[in-house]
């Protein structure tokens, strides 16, 4: 079940506009944008609050938002052959959205579940393409952003082509040390390509003795 924080109210405000800071340092690494930007910004901002192994969006749901991990992490997820496939996580300070379904408009066969209790800021896409036209800025930001993430992609892509899955585990670790704490190993080793004993292995010959 999630919890949303409605608009308007001196509490809403001062909440929105604290927790929007992570977002716009996270959103400064690509373009900085003008107060006036920002305030338009934030101000189609929403703020949710989920318990752990919430679903954000269910699979077969068109996407209409984008997501940014305030608190917690969260996975995209998909079934393939009736087994459940986990294609993506994101943790505090990053974006998560289903892509292909929020530029086609159409339903989307992956779902978003967060694996903590999480606190989620949300960010309407209708609203956000609307603000395009007014605020150039904002639509070189989320270029920016869509281009980023087009490489993140290809770059997943041609590591489970060319890289072994120990070596996808090792740049996974590196990048994120603490995710075998809180993800289920068993999501993990769905995101990497193999199977759970094949990551208990991997896990065992890096363990040091």
């Amino acid at each position: 079940m999630a919890y949303h924080y409605a608009k308007g109210g001196i509490f809403q405000l001062l909440l929105k506009y604290g927790m929007t800071n992570a977002l716009f340092s996270y959103f400064d690494q690509l373009h900085r944008l003008s107060q006036p930007a920002r305030a338009a910004l934030t101000n189609l901002c929403s703020i949710l609050e989920l318990p752990k192994n919430a679903v954000l969006q269910p699979i077969g749901q068109p996407c209409r938002t984008i997501y940014f991990m305030e608190k917690g992490i969260a996975r995209i997820y998909y079934y393939k052959d009736g087994l459940e496939v986990t294609e993506y996580f994101a943790i505090e300070q990053q974006l998560i959205v289903r892509a292909e379904s929020l530029f086609k408009g159409i339903p989307s066969q992956k779902g978003i579940q967060v694996l903590e209790d999480s606190v989620v800021i949300a960010i309407p896409a209708g609203a956000l393409f609307q603000l395009f036209d007014e605020h150039h800025e904002i639509e070189r930001l989320f270029r920016k952003i869509i281009e980023t993430a087009y490489v993140d992609t290809v770059l997943r892509l041609e590591s489970l082509q060319f890289n072994s899955a120990e070596e996808r585990y090792i740049r996974l670790v590196e990048g994120t040390p603490d995710i075998l704490k809180r993800v289920p190993l068993k999501y993990i080793a769905s995101y990497l390509g193999i199977t759970q004993v094949s990551l208990s292995r991997i896990r065992a010959k890096r363990t040091p003795r």
